[in-house]
């Protein structure tokens, strides 16, 4: 198991709502691209209009019937995975050389901070061998895929909190896996509301990264958008 990072930091928090899937993308390849020694790390939550993904090694036939959601090739690691109403995607924008957390050791990180989360709620969940993500008696709740750039993070994790969020992926093999099941948090007893599970999520991505985050506004290239 990860434990927390020792050292606390102050990071930037910012929840930008429902917003369509590219323009999201491309403002965390311009922070990445753009930010310096000394930017503060950034964690972004965001719920996505409905789209599916295609990591770098994703291959084409892992999208089974898309229907009228859209397929984007994007630059994370992984397979297909779908993005859409009803699931809390964090996208954290770290300098990994500066919170001295390795590649390997972030990944875990992340997965415990969800597991954590899902303990909020007395969910028992795990990590599986070979296959990043959380999982919940066998079905996948919370999915990984991650990109680092010189040292520094962006991408992340999507959570599935209400029921909604889970019938899109009957259509893909998801994250390249036929037949695996997918779960929501709603579905196992907890809220379906992604304003009751934020607060602890964010605390527990803080506890486990070294960092305290002191919230922020939206940011102005999505609201002018």
């Amino acid at each position: 198991m990860a434990g927390p990072a020792t050292q606390a930091r102050t990071g930037v928090a910012r929840d930008l709502g429902r917003q369509p899937y590219a323009p999201v993308w491309r403002a965390m390849q311009a922070f990445t691209d753009a930010r310096g020694d000394d930017t503060p790390d950034e964690l972004w939550l965001v719920e996505h209009d409905p789209v599916f993904t295609l990591g770098q090694a994703g291959k084409p036939e892992h999208v089974l019937m898309p229907g009228d959601i859209p397929v984007l090739h994007v630059d994370r690691g992984g397979q297909v995975t779908y993005h859409g109403p009803g699931q809390i995607v964090a996208y954290p924008l770290l300098d990994l050389k500066r919170l001295k957390i390795g590649v390997r050791d972030y990944v875990c990180k992340i997965e415990q901070a969800i597991i954590d989360t899902l303990d909020e709620w007395n969910i028992g969940a795990a990590r599986k061998d070979g296959a990043p993500g959380v999982y919940v008696n066998g079905a996948k709740i919370a999915s990984l895929g991650i990109r680092v750039r010189r040292g520094c993070t962006f991408h992340g994790l999507a959570f599935n909190i209400s029921g909604e969020s889970t019938p899109p992926f009957s259509r893909i093999n998801p994250c390249g896996y036929a037949g695996l099941q997918v779960v929501a948090l709603s579905d196992l007893g907890g809220p379906a509301s992604l304003e009751a599970v934020k607060p602890a999520l964010l605390a527990h991505l803080g506890r486990q990264l070294g960092l305290a985050w002191r919230q922020d506004s939206a940011l102005p290239c999505l609201q002018a958008a």
